[in-house]
Parts: C-alpha cells; sequence; structure tokens
C-alpha cells in the first residue's frame, strides 16, 4: 500500500498538500472526502484520523494528521528539493516562523471571512450584517499588512529567493476569501506579484485545477450539504459572528 492523502480541496491545508505532492512528482492515492457531506464523521475516515478531520495520511500502516505534520513528513521521505524546506538554519527558521504564525492570524481571518460572507448567507437564508462583515474585513486586512511588512518585506518570497513550504502554505489560505468573492490582491501590487511567483513556481495550471472548486463557491447549495451537517455548521458561524 502506498502513500494515501485524504483531502477536500475545499479546505486550504488540503490544497497545500495537493499542489506540493503533485508539483513534486511524489506519488500518492486522493482520496476524496467530502466535508459538506460529513464524510469526516464517519467511522471508516476515523480509522485514519480519530480527530476527524482533513486533511489526513496514510502511509502503509502509519496514519498522520496535521498538515505541516503532512508537510514535512513529505519533504523528509521524498527528499524533495531543498528551497521547500532549506537546511540552512536561519533559512528553515524564516519558514518556521511564518507557519508558527499564521494558523489563527492568515488562517483564522481569511477563514472568517470566507464563512461570514459566503456560507453563512446561504445556510440562513439572510445576508450577514454589513457592520459585521466590515470588522471581519477589517481583521483580515491588518494581517495582510503584517504579512506584506514582516514576513514577506522586499523579498521575491517568505524565505528568500525561492519558494518554500510558508509560501505554498500562505497562498492557499489567501485564496479562501477570494473564493468568496473578495479579491484581497487587487490593491495590493506586492502581495499579487507574489501570488504569480508563487503559481509560477508550482505550475500555473496545477494551482488552478487545485483551486478550481474554492474558486466557484458561490455556486454552492444547501442541498449540497448532509443534513446532519447543516445545523452544526449554522451553529458554528453564528458562534463566529457573535465574536465579531
Amino acid at each position: 500500500m502506498g502513500l494515501e492523502l485524504y483531502l477536500d480541496l475545499l479546505s486550504q491545508p488540503c490544497r497545500a498538500l495537493y499542489i506540493f505532492a503533485r508539483s513534486n512528482n511524489i506519488p500518492f492515492e486522493f482520496k476524496q472526502v467530502e466535508l459538506m457531506k460529513g464524510q469526516h464523521k464517519t467511522e471508516e475516515f476515523q480509522k485514519v484520523n480519530m480527530l476527524m478531520k482533513v486533511p489526513a495520511m496514510r502511509d502503509g500502516s502509519f496514519t498522520l494528521a496535521e498538515s505541516i505534520a503532512i508537510l514535512l513528513y513529505m519533504v523528509r521521505k521524498f527528499k524533495t528539493p531543498d528551497h521547500w524546506y532549506p537546511s540552512d538554519l536561519q533559512k528553515r527558521a524564516r519558514v518556521d516562523e511564518y507557519l508558527s504564525w499564521q494558523h489563527i492570524s492568515i488562517r483564522g481571518k481569511g477563514s472568517k471571512l470566507f464563512l461570514m460572507k459566503l456560507l453563512l448567507p446561504l445556510l440562513t437564508g439572510q445576508p450577514l450584517p454589513p457592520e459585521k462583515l466590515e470588522g471581519a474585513t477589517e481583521e483580515l486586512n491588518a494581517v495582510l499588512k503584517q504579512f506584506e511588512e514582516t514576513f514577506l518585506q522586499d523579498k521575491p518570497f517568505i524565505a528568500g529567493s525561492e519558494i518554500s513550504l510558508a509560501d505554498l502554505v500562505a497562498l492557499v489560505e489567501l485564496m479562501q476569501p477570494v473564493g468568496s468573492g473578495y479579491d484581497l490582491f487587487e490593491e495590493r501590487p506586492k502581495l499579487a506579484a507574489w501570488r504569480r511567483r508563487v503559481e509560477e513556481a508550482v505550475g500555473k495550471q496545477l494551482f488552478q485545477e487545485a483551486h478550481e472548486g474554492i474558486l466557484n463557491a458561490k455556486n454552492l447549495t444547501v442541498d449540497m450539504i448532509a443534513p446532519e451537517m447543516l445545523e452544526q455548521f449554522k451553529q458554528h458561524l453564528l458562534k463566529q459572528v457573535t465574536q465579531l
């Protein structure tokens, strides 16, 4: 049994794994786990990941959860090019620094805007109050400013002159709010230029393929969501709104 990746490409970390594996010619079996249908809650999937989240990996009898752990596993097992996770101590530290920061910043704020702007109105049948949407947008804009000034600066990529795991993880997260209709690159030329470099480094066609689903997320309808997941999603999102 070879490497198996359990993914839903609506998920940002899943897209990172998919793009990384494909761009590095890592052989794997794509195991589709549809979050909207609750397939991550099944007894069968719990045998792969007891946390009931995607992404997940199985390599023979070994299973692993959490996207960063899986990325690093693939880097080491398949000895991918050094630029992805540099052997140079300080460059690697820059990658680690970003990966440590991004969870509650870029990921947290980008995901919140996507959920508030697109998914909550779908589930409730009501648009988000303008002041709530404005609050979520301001939060994202604040971390985008931090990202540009602290992590990207005037470098081609986060760790220097070549793409690393940090860039890939960052860009798939930033595409999530784009999928909700908020083009955060439009008035940020530095960020837009960096995006083009990342896409070119992994292959534009592959990048577009991985993002086809999220960029068509506006076509989601309630009947695509399993009934048992509807209320769970709704309560989670309403809780997010109260925190704004």
